[in-house]
């Protein structure tokens, strides 16, 4: 039996006398994101005197992120993967805490000769451990695993060696390259031409003859799962023009249980907030919040939409500043609260984003609308604007 509340995506609404917040029904942190943090609390708590390590960001979140360091974590990487720590300076009876996101089997190699523990605080999402689980087993029935992800974003790396080591692999990161792939598939195109257009992002001596014969679809677990899905259709399409229907299932392996529910759920009731009617729409998270700029993506499509990752970013109630994804690049708009008697603004954020951050955004644009217009006393002593 389906649980009937998580199948409800229908928006929530906080309705003040002249703005009116639409909610997504789901936002904000998921299960590996708890999880993850209160581990490296628990870190903290139970080394005293220690020096305690995070291989990268634990969350793509800032304010997170400078709360642990403010509390004695350091970063041994940025999230590129650039060593900010030396290897050599990391001692045996050091904590180190594995993130999130999870790391590669060669530091998880580097860590071990070293003499450090590192299960106890490993704090890798479940459902980015099920993503390897399942590229194993497509390396056991002899498929190559093809990733859909980001390639220098933290799980992508990581899940590119984890099933590296059980298959042969490699990483696409979006339908584009999808049908790049298929042209290999099909003959179209020889290994000289692959090996330019996926450098860095395949395994050692992969053969494009025979190694695109088998194929799992899996993917990085904060893409648009619906983006996942049309490449993994559009493969499986190719594999069927190929080799023939009756020879499909020998040829194509069904990976769609590898979607993380949580990015799943957050991206369904961001649809949802598309069938709204609203003057704008605000998503907040770390600038460097992959799942967070797919929800942005799906805004766009409908509303103006501004990516901030915090309530800092609205200067005024004619000024905000915002984060363009795709240029990376921080941008200044005037203006951004249309003229009117009462507005209507979207509020989601990213599953790195505190819900704490979300309400502080809120409360702020109340107080700035509110000031500007005549607000009913109980609606000031209630948000205590």
């Amino acid at each position: 039996m389906k649980d009937l509340r998580k199948q409800d995506f229908t928006p929530s609404v906080i309705d003040l006398d002249n703005v009116q917040f639409i909610l997504a029904r789901h936002f904000g942190f998921c299960y590996g994101v708890e999880n993850a943090i209160e581990i490296s609390y628990k870190a903290l708590e139970e080394n005293p005197g220690k020096r305690v390590f995070l291989l990268s960001q634990m969350i793509h979140n800032p304010e997170v992120n400078a709360d642990l360091q403010e509390r004695g974590i350091t970063f041994i990487m940025d999230t590129d993967g650039r060593q900010l720590i030396p290897w050599e300076e990391i001692q045996p009876n050091d904590v180190v805490i594995i993130p999130a996101f999870g790391t590669t089997i060669e530091i998880e190699n580097v860590l071990l000769d070293k003499g450090v523990e590192i299960q106890q605080y490993n704090t890798t999402c479940p459902f980015v451990e099920k993503v390897w689980n399942r590229a194993e087993k497509l390396g056991k029935d002899n498929h190559t695993v093809i990733i859909h992800g980001k390639p220098t974003h933290e799980e992508t790396r990581a899940t590119f060696s984890h099933a590296n080591a059980h298959a042969k692999s490699v990483v696409i990161r979006n339908m584009e390259e999808a049908e790049q792939l298929a042209a290999y598939i099909r003959k179209e195109k020889d290994q000289h031409a692959f090996e330019y257009e996926f450098a860095n992002r395949f395994s050692k001596n992969f053969s494009v003859v025979t190694d695109l014969v088998k194929i799992g679809v899996v993917n990085q677990t904060t893409m648009l799962a619906s983006e996942t899905q049309a490449i993994a259709d559009y493969l499986r399409k190719t594999m069927e023009q190929t080799y023939g229907a009756a020879e499909l299932k020998n040829h194509f392996a069904d990976t769609r249980d590898t979607l993380c529910y949580a990015t799943n759920d957050n991206q369904d009731a961001t649809h949802a907030l598309l069938q709204t009617d609203a003057d704008l729409a605000l998503v907040i998270g770390g600038y460097n919040s992959s799942n967070t700029s797919h929800l942005v993506e799906l805004l766009e499509q409908k509303f103006s939409t501004y990516f901030i990752n915090g309530e800092k970013e609205i200067v005024s109630a004619q000024e905000i500043n915002h984060y363009d994804y795709p240029s990376k690049t921080k941008r200044n708009t005037k203006h951004f609260l249309p003229a009117k008697d009462k507005l209507k603004i979207i509020v989601t954020s990213g599953a790195s984003c505190p819900d704490t951050v979300v309400d502080r955004v809120i409360l702020k644009l109340a107080s700035l609308v509110q000031a500007q217009l005549p607000v009913s006393a109980a609606v000031a002593q209630q948000f205590g604007i």
